[in-house]
């Protein structure tokens, strides 16, 4: 089976072809036109501007993909695109354009939920799923959440932000500190600085960070977004909000921000409030037998790498981490997610819609 797949929920503009046969994923093409340039001059997503951009590329990446994949509209035999969630005229158009493809040449279609696109490329790491049941953390500009994953088609929350998500953090913080947007990659080099600093380099530096002289001295204390109510649940605007604080008071005073030790200290306390929560969630005796998934923008971030890859030690469960490749938003992922719909039976028509709700509960 071929699968011709569209994601347009925020910023990139993807289509992608990617093979499904006997529970095997390979990918024949996997195209994305990226905003960032366009975004860049204002700081974050304008929604109207990504719609319109969306619109003048998603035409040429679709000819491009079938072109990379040697194929043609005539060998596709399903149709999958974003219906939910997201920015609401950006997924418009990704869905509009994959209904009119659909429907002009009778391919069945599906909708997808952009989370469990999220969670499917960690299926593309060895080209097939992972041994159900997992936990998967989803972490991004818009979302941080645990799932507890039976299959693609059974997807629980047990655990997410309550309002501002990781990479959000991230980007409003960087942008402070004069990291340009996106902010994830400066500011994951700025901390890996920081690290070095104060800790060195080698197995463990992140553990060893804790019981360093800048944190104990807390010149640059900043408390943990992990909440301590007994839930799974994060809250990432403390954080930020006592960084901006922070960052005012070196100004106030006339010193110079260590920045790269800042960006340590912000990047730990981020971090080890996923690590807390996550360890949390396989500590649960429904979840014992549950392998890891890490997905989505953020876990392209080397030092969450690191420190869940030391959980997964701890735990003695198997992480499957999906390729930075596919942690941004692309429609290979959407393939692999479109896939389960169709053997759901979940067929769509011409009166698929978008949402910009998010459909996982």
């Amino acid at each position: 089976m071929n699968i011709l797949a569209f994601e347009s929920s925020c910023d990139e503009t993807a289509c992608a072809v990617v093979s499904a046969e006997d529970g095997l994923f390979k990918i024949k093409s996997n195209t994305v036109a990226s905003q960032v340039d366009i975004h860049r001059l204002y700081g974050g997503v304008v929604p109207e501007i990504a719609s319109r951009a969306h619109t003048e590329a998603i035409s040429r990446i679709t000819y491009e993909a079938l072109d990379v994949a040697g194929v043609t509209l005539r060998d596709i035999d399903l149709v999958a695109v974003t219906a939910n969630p997201g920015l609401i005229g950006a997924l418009l158009v990704g869905v509009s354009f994959a209904k009119a493809l659909a429907v002009r040449y009778g391919i069945p279609l599906v909708g997808v939920d952009h989370i469990k696109g999220h969670i499917a490329s960690a299926y593309l790491k060895d080209g097939r799923a992972p041994a159900a049941p997992q936990i998967a953390l989803v972490v991004s500009g818009g979302h941080t959440a645990i799932y507890r994953v039976n299959s693609l088609n059974d997807v629980r929350v047990i655990g997410t932000t309550r309002d501002d998500a990781i990479g959000e953090a991230f980007d409003k913080i960087g942008r402070i500190i004069g990291i340009p947007y996106p902010a994830g990659a400066g500011f994951d080099a700025l901390a890996g600085e920081g690290f070095v600093k104060t800790v060195g380099e080698g197995e463990g530096y992140f553990k060893r960070f804790r019981k360093s002289e800048i944190y104990k001295q807390g010149e640059l204390a900043l408390p943990s977004p992990a909440l301590r109510d007994g839930t799974l649940d994060f809250s990432f605007s403390g954080l930020k909000t006592a960084a901006i604080n922070l960052i005012h008071r070196y100004e106030m005073r006339g010193d110079e921000l260590p920045r790269a030790e800042f960006a340590a200290r912000y990047t730990y306390e981020a971090v080890e409030a996923v690590y807390t929560k996550l360890k949390e969630a396989l500590s649960y005796e429904e979840n014992a037998d549950c392998e890891m998934i890490l997905a989505g923008g953020v876990a392209a971030n080397s030092h969450l790498r690191a420190r869940l890859g030391e959980l997964a030690r701890e735990m003695r469960r198997k992480l499957t981490v999906a390729d930075r490749s596919l942690c941004g938003d692309n429609a290979a992922m959407i393939a692999v997610a479109g896939f389960y719909e169709y053997e759901r039976g979940r067929i769509q028509d011409s009166s698929l819609n978008a949402s910009a709700l998010d459909g996982i509960v």
